[in-house]
């Protein structure tokens, strides 16, 4: 048993994931207000994982998640096929007007000193009606799953979906899958869902099926109600405040392992320094600092917890773990998009101190 987590060492599926498909709007640099062309990026906080695993980590993969049979669907439908993932859908007819849907977020990258924006239009959301028994764990779990992640954002979109997230967490402990959850705190999301105190009742009822959490000194503050010091007060860079809150996380969840996040001080939208920390088996560990030209911040802290995941499912050391997923997190927002672009070669390159020297 490594970092305190019995890993399976078999399973058809290396990871599953449970969350909302989404598909983001991007003009790029261009203003939103100003826009006259997009990209178009498939997306969600918890298919990312499961995406960045299969592409860039070469691993068995699977998601779960609401889908609609109309052709936002459909091009949903391809990108994750595109990646590598297997699609475990609970189906939805639309009814030629007003959906069901299929969420989409709007984005602009911003440019310099002017910052991205984000906003959703969740109405009518296919993946808000999810509900317990909409999905058969037992049959998704049959040729054996080692892990299973999901996430607050797809906490945050109704009542059921939480509901839905232990279902499937008390079906994956029950055949032996390690737990994960990013608590990826969404203010909008939450707001709309009941507010703090939601936030945090639903959230910590999920956390005590955990294993591995990552989350952000805020999310740990807001998604869990644990007291800390002002967010906003210390640099982005210091992992004391970060760590001064584990005592309090595990305190409250001792049967957590495994506590991380990325860490990020934004100089303007298009330079940050980048960092890592993790909190693994009763050991801090901390990545080194590196400076980023960022295309696209979108998708960092998935790309993140992938490559953290990767290194905790294939044995690594923790720190050599911890460098893994802060590696795939910078290398992530240099391509456009919420999902990974890099190699495992390139992955395991950076890790060891690589640099943007050309490749002969």
């Amino acid at each position: 048993m490594k970092y305190g987590l019995n890993i399976r060492q078999d399973g058809a599926l290396d990871c599953v994931s449970l969350g909302a498909l989404v598909h983001r709007l991007d003009p790029g640099i261009i203003p939103f207000r100003k826009a006259s062309e997009f990209q178009i990026h498939v997306s969600g906080g918890e298919f990312n994982v499961a995406a960045n695993l299969a592409d860039c980590f070469r691993l068995n993969t699977g998601v779960a998640s609401a889908m609609v049979d109309y052709p936002v669907g459909d091009l949903i439908a391809e990108r994750v096929r595109a990646m590598g993932v297997r699609p475990f859908y609970k189906r939805f007819a639309h009814n030629g007007v007003n959906g069901p849907n299929m969420a989409a977020v709007y984005s602009d990258r911003g440019q310099g000193p002017r910052g991205p924006v984000v906003f959703y239009n969740r109405c009518n959301e296919a993946a808000a009606q999810l509900k317990p028994g909409d999905f058969n764990w037992k049959e998704i779990f049959a040729g054996g799953c080692r892990w299973f992640h999901s996430g607050g954002i797809f906490a945050a979109l109704s009542p059921t979906t939480s509901e839905v997230i232990i279902d499937g967490m008390q079906a994956a402990k029950d055949q032996g899958a390690i737990i994960s959850f990013d608590l990826n705190f969404r203010e909008k999301l939450w707001k709309i869902a009941g507010g703090g105190d939601t936030a945090v009742a639903t959230v910590n009822k999920i956390v005590k099926l955990v294993d591995v959490l990552v989350g952000n000194e805020e999310d740990l503050q807001k998604g869990l109600g644990i007291e800390g010091q002002d967010v906003h007060s210390s640099s982005k860079l210091d992992p004391t405040s970060f760590f001064g809150m584990i005592e309090r996380v595990l305190n409250k969840h001792p049967h957590v392992k495994v506590v991380a996040t990325t860490l990020r001080e934004v100089h303007s939208t298009n330079r940050h320094s980048w960092s890592a920390v993790a909190h693994i088996d009763g050991k801090n560990h901390v990545a080194p600092q590196c400076e980023l030209d960022v295309l696209d911040r979108v998708g960092g802290g998935d790309g993140f917890a992938a490559g953290l995941f990767y290194g905790l499912l294939t044995g690594e050391e923790p720190e050599q773990a911890v460098r893994l997923g802060w590696a795939h997190g910078a290398l992530l927002t240099s391509y456009p998009g919420d999902t990974t672009m890099a190699t495992v070669e390139q992955v395991k390159d950076f890790a060891k101190g690589g640099s943007a020297r050309i490749a002969r």
